[in-house]
Parts: structure tokens; sequence; C-alpha cells
């Protein structure tokens, strides 16, 4: 599989206070954006946004892979 990393300094505020994340990958960035999605839409709602992005997918996707070497 192909790794990602990321730079990214991402701020984020709400009337019950604020946060700060420095995401260095694809799965810290999802645990960011999942725990925002909840903050702001609920659990439920949040679980059902995040499964239309899953029904773009087949089960078995695997994500990009490395080209093969000869």
């Amino acid at each position: 599989m192909t790794t990602v990393t990321l730079q990214a300094d991402i701020k984020a505020k709400w009337p019950q206070g604020q946060s700060a994340y420095s995401p260095g990958s694809p799965e810290e960035l999802a645990i960011i954006g999942i725990d925002l999605l909840v903050k702001e839409m609920g659990t439920e709602a949040a679980q059902a946004f995040i499964g239309q992005v899953f029904e773009k997918y087949p089960a078995d996707h695997r994500g990009a892979e490395k080209p093969e070497r000869d």
C-alpha cells in the first residue's frame, strides 16, 4: 500500500471550547474528523454521514497499491 503522510495544523472552535490538531497520517485525520463530526452532529447522524462515504467503495477495496517492480 502507498504511505501517505500529512502536514497540517487544524484549529477547531465551538461554543464549549476549542482544540488544535496536527495529524500526521490519514488515520489520525480520520479520528479528528470523526470526533468533530460527533461533536457537531451527534453520534447517530455522524455514523449515517460516514456510512454514505463507505457506500462508494466495494467491501473489499484495498486502497492505493504500490506499483510492482520488474
